[in-house]
């Protein structure tokens, strides 16, 4: 491990001051599946979709506004791509939504959650969404399963996540590129800093996202 750059013991105080409202969090993210119709797995899977480099608040409004206007289940890229207001990429990125859609619609209707438990372990699951679903790599992958409920072992490595794990010495620096062989290593280093620290993985990935922007999200 690196030198750290800020105390745990102040980050496990704030954890000790959020962990009720990060638990209360991800009991919503684990009843999900059970809870949720087909449209909304599906909302969720849009989503991550939508946030590689791109701030998550705007791209969670760009889906409540396709969501509002049924555009998610019957609109053409094109008039997905104009509700995707400061979403960056969003031409690709609403043609990535189409494709998704596609690969889980049966008789004209969406079966994502049929979908899903049919194809294995959790990180069975993940690979199977990175090679089939275009625009899904480790993170937005990880980072699906966890908002509807499957997993909540896998690392979300973002910017605000990779910081941290700097700053408290679980890695070196940041790497300038994630490949599949460094984002397996770094998920490996966080779950043991998390062990170590006493903090799940899940919770300490809201943890650090609330302590970046200020609030728990998702």
């Amino acid at each position: 491990m690196t030198e750290k750059k800020e105390s745990i013991n102040t980050l496990v105080e704030l954890y000790s001051q959020r962990k009720t409202k990060i638990r209360t969090r991800l009991k919503e993210f684990k009843d999900k599946m059970k809870d949720s119709s087909n449209e909304q797995i599906f909302y969720e899977l849009v989503f991550c979709l939508l946030t590689p480099q791109s701030d998550a608040k705007k791209c969670d409004k760009a889906v409540k506004r396709l969501e509002e206007t049924h555009l998610l289940l019957e609109g053409s890229a094109i008039e997905i791509a104009k509700q995707l207001k400061g979403v960056r990429f969003h031409n690709t990125k609403s043609a990535r939504v189409v494709a998704a859609r596609t690969t889980f619609t049966e008789n004209n209707q969406i079966c994502i959650k049929q979908k899903l438990t049919t194809l294995g372990t959790p990180a069975e699951l993940r690979e199977w969404l990175i090679k089939n679903i275009t625009g899904l790599g480790y993170k937005e992958s990880s980072h699906f399963l966890r908002n509807i409920g499957i997993c909540f072992d896998m690392a979300i490595l973002d910017r605000h996540i990779l910081k941290n794990l700097v700053n408290y010495g679980a890695i070196d620096t940041i790497p300038k590129t994630l490949s599949k062989s460094k984002y397996l290593e770094i998920e490996q280093k966080m779950q043991n800093f998390s062990k170590n620290i006493g903090i799940p993985i899940a919770e300490l990935d809201l943890l650090f996202w609330s302590k970046e922007t200020g609030e728990i999200f998702k």
